[in-house]
């Protein structure tokens, strides 16, 4: 057998092409290494309607459904042969590498989940179950998730489709039927896997409300800091039932100035406002400051425990010249560290769902599971590059309307090299990460912005697309009358011929 050379692939535009180019070598052929390029491209580009396969493509919606472009992402996404694990552990290998992006021990790992509507019954996954960013029940589809992220910036991991027990022939009692909490219990595991540091797992109280996940992660050696809801009682009898409240109410409080038990907490967020927060362990049942399990209580005001700003965390790291600190596989952790590092999830809240869906991730219109699988990976791979384009400090062709931009750097003390001839490591050197407890994301989901090294990296994508010529552009095989499509994009991103 003779080996040729590969085929050259048409590049991506701008800085996309150096990040495609690193994953070249897990496509075996012209078409998959093109069609990892277009499908990007389409989940960078200004998000004018749903990220559909039509979209992605620039063909019109429905009517351009079977435009060749459309079918070739559409074989990319479904038939063809490419494993998207190795795919993402490659965008792990390559965050990991950057300095600039490296985890450390300062950051945190954060369980979460991420459940999106979906019509029918055919589709991989869907069922009516809980979906959490609706807060009601629906069908759709529900993915756990793990997100490294510390002050200054966050990336997802690794995720996995829940698949509900009506899908399996013997339901829960399957072998292969995994609840969300088992799922999330074995992506801490595939994060420690693959070298990611961090300072403690994270959740909310989905996850955080059940005692044998956190003994799972406790057996397994991990450190967590993990929400309960307010009002998860005890097992006791009428009156003597207790919950986090109640624990909370018993502390000693007279005011700021005589503050009881409580500690005050200085929080920074990355808006550059500070706030004070009051902070304390608290007694729940077994659970005590000295005991495997503490409860502590962090709330703006500890005479109303106001239920938007208090928060009611279980964890096992110890507490500083406890008696369990010696003997601990983990470093103690005060009051104002623990505030922290539930503090760091609020990039869920804040930026980060956001980001996912300027992204498309519940945009996909296939039903396999491995389609499913693959588009949530090529996401995050978009997800990744955003990081990678702000990290090499790359100018936009064009500014950008109003998004915020990353603060500017001050300039180098000599000539530096041009980005495309600079190392990672001179990158880091440029860039280098803050110290923990510097700032917090700030936890507002009510007024969602996207993250600034996002909005940066779609308008240089945008922005090249818009210069690109027009003469000759894919057209849908027929578009009702007096109708008019969006402008497709440029065939050197979706038609090679």
């Amino acid at each position: 057998m003779v080996v040729t050379a590969r085929r050259p692939c048409p590049p991506a535009p701008g800085p996309l092409e150096d990040y495609a180019t690193q994953f070249d070598g897990l496509f075996g052929s012209l078409a998959q290494r093109r069609g990892f390029r277009e499908y990007l491209t389409g989940l960078l580009a200004p998000r004018d309607r749903n990220k559909t396969l039509t979209c992605l493509a620039g063909a019109e919606p429905i009517v351009g459904a079977q435009h060749p472009a459309v079918q070739r992402l559409q074989f990319f996404l479904s038939e063809s042969r490419w494993d998207p694990e190795k795919v993402n552990a490659r965008r792990l290998e390559l965050l990991l590498a950057d300095p600039v992006t490296a985890p450390h021990p300062g950051g945190v790992l954060v369980i979460d989940d991420s459940g999106d509507r979906k019509d029918g019954k055919a589709t991989a996954h869907v069922g009516r179950q809980w979906l959490g960013r609706y807060g009601k029940t629906d069908n759709g589809v529900v993915t756990v998730t793990t997100l490294w992220a510390d002050e200054r910036l966050y990336y997802p991991l690794h995720a996995v489709p829940y698949t509900p027990a009506h899908h399996f022939p013997q339901g829960r009692k399957d072998p292969g039927f995994r609840t969300k909490l088992r799922i999330g219990a074995g992506l801490v595991g595939a994060a420690r896997v693959a070298g990611v540091d961090f300072r403690a797992a994270v959740a909310d109280c989905a996850f955080g409300d059940h005692d044998s996940f956190r003994a799972e992660l406790r057996a397994a050696g991990v450190p967590f800091v993990m929400a309960l809801k307010p009002h998860r009682g005890k097992w006791a009898y009428g009156p003597d039932v207790l919950t986090p409240v109640d624990a909370a109410r018993e502390l000693a409080w007279d005011g700021p100035d005589e503050p009881g038990d409580w500690t005050a907490v200085q929080r920074t967020f990355r808006d550059g406002h500070t706030a004070t927060w009051w902070a304390a362990d608290a007694v729940f049942g077994a659970w005590g400051p000295d005991g495997a399990t503490r409860l502590v209580v962090a709330t703006t005001d500890p005479a109303t425990l106001p239920d938007k700003t208090t928060w009611y965390l279980a964890t096992n790291l110890p507490r500083p010249g406890g008696p369990r600190a010696a003997d601990s596989p983990h470093p103690p952790a005060d009051l104002a560290e623990l505030v922290r590092i539930y503090g760091i999830r609020n990039w869920i809240e804040q930026s980060y769902k956001q980001v996912k869906d300027e992204l498309g991730w519940a945009d996909f219109q296939v039903r396999s599971d491995t389609a499913i699988r693959r588009h949530q990976t090529l996401v995050n791979c978009a997800f990744s590059f955003c990081w990678d384009a702000w990290t090499t400090q790359t100018p936009p062709p064009e500014p950008p309307p109003e998004p915020p931009q990353p603060p500017p750097e001050p300039p180098p003390a000599e000539p530096s090299p041009p980005p495309e001839q600079q190392t990672r490591q001179e990158r880091g050197a440029r860039n280098p990460r803050p110290t923990p407890a510097t700032e917090l994301a700030e936890g507002d989901p009510c007024r969602p912005r996207l993250a600034d090294p996002v909005a940066r990296a779609a308008t240089l994508v945008a922005g090249m697309v818009q210069r690109a010529p027009t003469d000759r552009t894919p057209k849908p095989d027929r578009r009702g009358r007096h109708r008019t499509g969006p402008e497709p994009l440029h065939p050197q991103l979706t038609n090679y011929r």
